[in-house]
């Protein structure tokens, strides 16, 4: 049975009643239809020539010698949030056959990218062999939250695109900001600005902003702090997940967060659900909820708890949270025990929990809603 292009996937999820028509985004999914297009008449690319690999495929007839070809000019898709960026890129994802793609957060990928360079600690010339890495798995690499604030990122990103494009591997990609926007203001951004160059030169750019905001019209005809805790309140969260994420994703899933096991309600394409217990009874630090809001745009906090004079650590826990989500513009949405104004009942965060109640009123505004994530 041959696959649905994602063209014929976007009309069937029309068909559906599952979206809106929106001509932004259909101009998104021709674009997207064309890569795909594209990809499907590509020749079958062969893994890189060097060592074993290069040597068996010379054997066995499969082309290791063969000059890289031009990659397939690829997509980077930017503006704000709810806009469908990551549906249309996930529906892309899945329509093309076979194994050879590859779908990351981008943080998630340079995480990869430093453990790989660390590892190859003393090779010459280690980003060229972090490339052939990626070029022995995949041919497509789709970027969810393409965002560069990290100055060690930046000083990588020129070479190492260079060397994927080099390879063949055609990107796609999702952000907040367009291209020529990355790393502003950034240190020495002089030498970030030839990767900016070779985004511009491989990937065409197209703005999706003047669509249907569906995350926003979500959240906005939702309530985002839902009290007392009940099973009503439980099965309005679990529905809340589903209509941000699009899917409902696998049940408990374990992240890796800062090499530490995290036990998530679910977790899919930049929506979280997690347990209160997890995330401020258990022993979190600020660099936790750090590396979640870079993950994350939208975060669903269940069983927050009264915080009384014996749960003051979990109360500091709960608004460092608070402090590093409202920063980076994390949509929060909260089951609680109680309401906002009574959750707290300790004694020594008292004025603390003021300007937490304030953060916690604001991002619950449309104002904010309306904010890019700031991964």
């Amino acid at each position: 049975m041959q696959a649905l292009s994602p063209l014929s996937r976007y009309q069937q999820a029309l068909d559906a009643g599952e979206y809106q028509a929106d001509e932004v985004q259909r101009r998104a999914v021709t674009q997207l239809d064309r890569i795909y297009q594209a990809l499907l008449q590509k020749p079958a690319a062969s893994a890189p020539a060097g060592g074993l690999r290069g040597k068996l495929s010379r054997l066995l007839g499969k082309g290791g010698d063969t000059a890289p070809q031009r990659p397939v000019q690829g997509l980077y898709m930017w503006g704000g949030v709810g806009r469908g960026k990551t549906w249309l890129m996930d529906m892309f994802f899945h329509s093309l056959p076979g194994d050879r793609k590859m779908r990351l957060h981008f943080h998630r990928f340079m995480l990869r990218v430093h453990e790989e360079l660390t590892e190859l600690q003393g090779r010459e010339n280690p980003l060229e062999i972090v490339a052939d890495g990626f070029k022995a798995e995949t041919d497509v690499l789709c970027f969810d939250e393409f965002f560069v604030s990290d100055i060690t990122d930046a000083m990588l990103l020129a070479t190492l695109l260079q060397a994927l494009f080099a390879r063949g591997i055609t990107l796609v990609a999702t952000s907040n900001i367009p291209p020529d926007e990355l790393y502003r203001n950034g240190l020495q951004r002089a030498r970030f600005l030839p990767a900016i160059d070779l985004i511009n030169e491989y990937c065409d750019v197209m703005n999706v902003d003047a669509g249907i905001d569906y995350r926003l019209r979500t959240l906005t005809q939702a309530h985002l702090y839902l009290t007392p805790l009940s099973d009503q309140t439980r099965e309005t969260l679990d529905r809340m997940f589903v209509k941000l994420a699009g899917k409902a994703g696998e049940d408990a899933p374990v992240l890796q967060i800062n090499h530490r096991p995290l036990q998530a309600i679910r977790s899919v394409d930049g929506v979280l659900a997690v347990d209160f217990h997890t995330l401020c009874e258990e022993a979190r630090s600020q660099l936790d909820y750090i590396a979640l809001s870079r993950l994350y745009h939208s975060v669903i906090l269940y069983n927050v708890r009264v915080m009384g004079p014996l749960k003051e650590n979990t109360a500091r826990r709960f608004l460092a949270l608070v402090d590093e989500f409202y920063e980076r513009h994390i949509k929060l949405v909260i089951g609680a025990e109680a309401s906002m104004f009574e959750i707290y009942q300790g004694v020594q965060l008292k004025f603390e929990f003021q300007r937490c109640l304030s953060r916690l009123q604001e991002m619950q505004s449309e104002e904010y809603l309306k904010l890019p994530h700031l991964p």
